[in-house]
């Protein structure tokens, strides 16, 4: 009898043992399971085996997607790598500690770049391309997490102090994208070509403006000659001969100035301490006759004296510009509004080539590299005619940019009738840009939410200014 209670506490404690065993089995299982699922979560694979098959077979199927589409994503990089080692725009990339980490053979010619990329020890971009705007182009977009441009003219400096040679300075627009980890990307587009192509056109325009002038004034005084000599019902043949002749005169001289301006470049020897408010007038008094044909107004508003450091010429040939093109697309009886005034929260554009220099919208940064306010001269004029189209406004100080060539003629030779004058040449308002841009000023065209009129703005930079009367 005891051997039989002993054989079944036996039996019982081995079934008590079984059943632990098994439950702790069960519960290493599911947590087993557990973590398989949290790994195939992890991988968030989309092809992955049915949910049916056991966690281990869809855990290895998994893998082995994942593997193929590193490799696959791998030979994507050195694809992409391969393109852009080739590509005509340099690219060049640093981390977040502004060491190179990869550029192509364009970005090493570009910013003569001799050494090797070592990607494992790199070094800094400063001791291989000695770029001082290249440098804070990336620190810039670094900084503010956005698409970040910036022209400039790169001049090249030898890093070896005992090899030092004279290599040609060119210049370059470059364009700098975030990356994650504090990385940048820059593309680097040489445009030495381009402005060759630009000033090769400008001195083929200008020897052929030079070529046409003296024909055209030979032809205008034989029609001038011919006016009275002939028949009353021929005269209005000769009439319009004559327009059309001042009318290639005027674009001969426009196209004779803007060369010039070309070359001169910056105006800083020609400059003199100017009052603007005279030149306004005086730009205001010349119009008049044109003016008082249309029944337009000139409304002034602004200080009664604004003395700056300018070329008092070529700001009267801005303020004739503008105030004569707010006269030409202006309707009839109504006013135009002359604007002078300190612009304390002006803010000067970064990607216009024509504008300020790199180094100055370089230092109209903030140290955390928000763009920083500068103080300029603001020159506003506002009409009251159509306006501009929006896909036009970019456009506006280009040189003989028309948006629609029927209209816009149509309605220059309208206005041209109107009032009596031969029409305009299509480089008033380039010529403007031209100058403001000698003075490191810049431009600007919108339409008035008010009139819906065109808006036309220019600034000059405030260091320029002398005095201001309250």
């Amino acid at each position: 009898m005891l051997l039989a209670v002993q054989g079944a506490a036996h039996v019982i404690g081995f079934v008590i043992g079984l059943c632990v065993g098994l439950a702790l089995l069960w519960l290493l299982r599911q947590r087993y399971n557990a973590r398989l699922r949290l790994m195939l979560s992890k991988i968030q694979n989309t092809d992955a085996a049915s949910p049916e098959l056991p966690y281990e077979f869809q855990l290895s199927s998994a893998i082995l997607s994942q593997r193929a589409k590193t490799e696959t994503l791998h030979q994507q990089i050195d694809d992409f790598r391969l393109v852009m080692k080739f590509a005509p725009l340099g690219y060049l990339q640093v981390n977040g500690e502004n060491q190179l980490l990869w550029c192509n053979l364009q970005a090493q010619k570009i910013l003569d770049i001799d050494s090797q990329i070592d990607q494992q020890y790199p070094r800094l971009l400063l001791a291989l391309a000695r770029s001082y705007e290249l440098d804070q182009l990336v620190e810039r977009t670094r900084q503010t997490q956005t698409v970040c441009q910036l022209a400039w003219t790169f001049y090249s400096i030898s890093p070896d102090p005992y090899n030092v040679s004279e290599r040609p300075a060119y210049p370059i627009r470059g364009c700098g994208i975030p990356l994650p980890e504090g990385q940048v990307g820059i593309f680097l587009e040489p445009r030495q070509d381009a402005i060759a192509q630009a000033q090769q056109r400008d001195r083929w325009l200008s020897d052929v403006a030079h070529e046409l002038k003296t024909p055209l004034t030979s032809i205008r005084l034989v029609a001038e000659t011919l006016q009275g000599r002939v028949d009353d019902s021929l005269k209005h043949w000769v009439e319009r001969l004559i327009k059309e002749v001042v009318r290639l005169g005027q674009l001969v001289d426009d196209v004779l100035s803007l060369s010039q301006l070309e070359q001169q470049g910056q105006l800083d020897d020609d400059d003199s301490d100017a009052d603007l408010v005279p030149l306004i007038q005086n730009a205001c008094q010349s119009l008049e006759p044109l003016a008082l044909l249309k029944q337009v107004e000139f409304v002034y508003s602004g200080p009664p004296q604004l003395i700056a450091q300018v070329n008092p010429g070529l700001m009267h040939r801005v303020f004739f510009n503008l105030l004569n093109n707010a006269v030409k697309y202006s309707p009839a009886q109504q006013t135009i509004r002359v604007q002078l005034r300190l612009d304390l929260t002006c803010y000067a554009p970064e990607n216009d080539a024509g504008n300020a220099s790199a180094s100055d919208r370089l230092k109209a940064r903030t140290e955390d590299g928000e763009r920083a306010a500068l103080p300029a001269i603001l020159f506003e004029v506002i009409d009251q005619g159509g306006g501009f189209l929006e896909q036009d406004l970019p456009h506006v100080f280009e040189r003989f940019y028309r948006s629609d060539p029927a209209r816009s003629r149509a309605d220059s030779e309208k206005s041209a009738q109107e009032l009596g004058t031969a029409g305009g040449t299509g480089l008033g308002l380039a010529i403007v840009r031209r100058i403001v841009s000698a003075h490191q000023g810049w431009v600007e065209a919108q339409n008035h939410p008010d009139t819906g009129g065109g808006w036309l703005k220019v600034w000059i930079p405030g260091n320029r200014l002398k005095s201001i009367a309250p």
